[in-house]
Order: structure tokens, then sequence, then C-alpha cells
């Protein structure tokens, strides 16, 4: 069992901090609302600190998830920051979905320090934290990741490392464009399989069983066609991770016309009231033009 500390705890963080104590670790937390982090201390076993650098003391792997580029910089570094409190020979794992440009920044910042950065997002949303079965693509160095694989897994299913610092949140980017596809295609479908009056259900269980089977289908059909839209990944989450592949895509050449162009469907949907709604939501439009 390890000594770790946990920042951040949202919807994703809470549970993954969660499934770090009930595994046997010792865990201390921290989050910016401190009543957050006493109401985790309610619920599990650990301390709730009011700064990252009082959470990270002590800590052999100091573990992260908050919102953007700007709230990891605020965790990491300054008199307060993480790296303020950790010692050489330590380990931070970042599980916020965040820039591959921040990642590499701060691993070398950490590595100054002798302290060792391993860039680690996560796929599976809030479900799948409450569920322990999160996909973990890492970026970083083969020693780092071996040593904090068996903590990672206290909420992970897959864990792999993909390459050198960068690499995990490069992956995520992939991930998310994938995903941003799928749910349009699958919306439009769906939205096409209405106005042609046909029984969905039937058209589901039929082309389910086919080339076009993928997670969003057998998951998201029917919500759609009910119009319900609170289920998972929020709609201003998808696109601020949108907005870091086009970014990234600027920097490496990529073109994504369809993601630039599903970014600005999600856009429609965020002018409608559809800021929370989960990113099934794309068939709102459509239905309702």
């Amino acid at each position: 069992m390890a000594t770790v500390a946990f920042l951040g705890l949202g919807v994703m963080g809470f549970p993954m901090a969660g499934h770090l104590a009930a595994k046997g670790h010792t865990v201390t937390v921290y989050n910016r609302t401190f009543a957050k982090a006493e109401q985790w201390t309610t619920k599990h076993k650990g301390q709730a600190c009011k700064t990252p650098r009082e959470a990270a003391e002590g800590a052999e792997i100091v573990l992260c998830c908050v919102g953007n580029d700007d709230d990891l910089r605020s965790v990491v570094l300054g008199p307060d920051g993480a790296l303020a409190g950790m010692k050489a020979g330590t380990i931070f794992v970042d599980h916020t979905t965040a820039s591959a440009k921040v990642a590499r920044e701060l691993y070398a910042l950490a590595r100054e320090q002798g302290i060792d950065f391993i860039d680690a997002p996560v796929s599976g949303g809030q479900a799948g934290a409450e569920n322990g079965v999160l996909t973990v693509m890492c970026g970083g160095d083969q020693g780092p990741f071996d040593r904090a694989k068996p903590v990672i897994d206290s909420f992970a299913r897959a864990c792999s490392l993909i390459g050198s610092s960068g690499a995990g949140q490069l992956t995520k980017m992939v991930n998310q464009i994938c995903i941003a596809g799928l749910v349009q295609g699958l919306a439009e479908g769906v939205n096409f399989g209405m106005k042609a009056g046909l029984d969905m259900e039937k058209v589901i269980g039929a082309i389910s069983k086919g080339a076009a089977q993928s997670w969003q289908m057998e998951n998201r059909w029917k919500t759609m066609v009910e119009g319900k839209f609170e289920f998972g990944f929020a709609v201003d989450w998808m696109r601020k991770d949108l907005g870091i592949c086009l970014d990234e895509a600027k920097s490496n050449g990529a073109q994504l016309p369809a993601i630039a162009l599903i970014d600005q469907f999600y856009a429609r949907v965020q002018a409608r009231g559809g800021k929370r709604w989960d990113t099934s939501s794309l068939i709102q439009p459509l239905a309702k033009p």
C-alpha cells in the first residue's frame, strides 16, 4: 500500500480518491472548496488538507484531476502548490484532460526537482469513476509508470503507457475525436429513422449487430429518442476537450474538418441551454430545428 494524495474532488476525483482509500492506501485530499474535502472524509478514511502542498507532503504519489490547464498549474505550481511539498523520487500523476503542452511543461519542471510527472487522462466518465473501471492513457517514463500503475489500478480497468510526456494527453484527444464523430453519426441516424417513421427499437436491434455497433449506440440511442440528456459527459466539457484537439491540430498540421463542424453543433446546444446536457444532446437541434 502507498501513501498518496489526491487533488481535485469533482465528479471524477471524488470517487477515484474513494477507491484509493477502499483499496487500503493512506490518502490525503485537497479540493479548492475545502468543504468538499471535508465531505469526502465523512465517507472515506483519509485526511482533508487546505492546500495542495499540505496534501502532497509525505506522499509517495500525488494524483490530480481538475478542470483545465490553468487549474492544473494552480495546484501544481507556486508556494502552496503540490511540487513545493513533494520530495525527489516521488511521482505526480495528472488525470486532468489538458493540453500536451502543459503536460510537457510540468514534466520538465518536476524533473528539475527530481520528481516524476505522468500525464494520465482518463476515459469512462462519471460512471466509470464511480465503478472503478476507467481507462487510463499515460505519457511519461517507464520506471515511474511501473511504480504508479498498481495505485492507478485502484480505479482503472485498463492503464497503458503510450509514450513519452504528452502522449497520454494526445491519446485522449484521439479518443474525444472518435467519440464526437460517433455521437454525431448516431444522432443523425436516429433522427433520420424517427423522421422516417421507423420503430427505432427494431432498427437499433438490427443494426447494432453489425458494423454500425458502438458503445454510444447501445447506451445512448434510447435516451436520444426520449430527449433525455442527463446521463453522461457534459457538453461544456466536450467543447473544452474539442478545443484542445483543434488547438493541437493547428500545431501538428492534422486536418479535423468534421470535429470543427461538430464543435459548432455543440455550441448550438449550449446556446439552447444545454451546457450541462450530456454529449448525446447533438440530436436535439436536429429533432427540434
